[in-house]
């Protein structure tokens, strides 16, 4: 399911991104934000935190020459007693924030996958891969990219020819 949905998720990007526009479609609300989810659950014992901050990112785009990413946030819940991974699969299916479009939603076999943007003068500023089942995890991707990027990341993992 992952290597299908990463796939899917590349190309949505790479196609839908252009269109989108600045608003948001989101309606409802939840208790909490995004920066609130990644903020409360990062203290959560068991969770494993991996952030590549400005630093760690100029590094990452000597060697692959991605640009417009300057930092990714990762919380892992694998870990995690079973209270702590009902909790988090409850927020990710019900979050609603208002600064985030939804990209790709999926359900699959118990396992659920959102992804959502944030855009910003026709750049994605964020983009959040949530993950909700069995092995719960979020990943928070900053930056500046631009549609072209997506395209260059594209060609670079050899998707188009999968």
């Amino acid at each position: 399911m992952k290597t299908k949905t990463n796939l899917f998720f590349l190309l949505a990007l790479f196609f839908i991104t252009p269109a989108m526009h600045s608003h948001n479609t989101n309606s409802g609300s939840s208790s909490k934000n995004m920066n609130q989810l990644f903020k409360e659950f990062s203290k959560k014992e068991g969770v494993e935190r991996v952030n590549l901050g400005r630093v760690s990112m100029g590094f990452v785009r000597l060697f692959t020459g991605i640009k417009g990413v300057s930092e990714i946030e990762m919380l892992d819940f694998s870990d995690c007693c079973p209270r702590v991974k009902d909790r988090i699969n409850r927020e990710i299916i019900s979050l609603r924030d208002a600064d985030y479009e939804t990209l790709i939603s999926v359900n699959d076999e118990g396992e659920r996958v959102r992804i959502l943007v944030k855009l910003k003068n026709d750049a994605i500023r964020e983009l959040i891969v949530m993950t909700a089942g069995n092995e719960p995890a979020l990943i928070r991707i900053k930056g500046k990219i631009r549609p072209s990027e997506v395209e260059n990341i594209m060609n670079k993992s050899n998707i188009s020819k999968r």
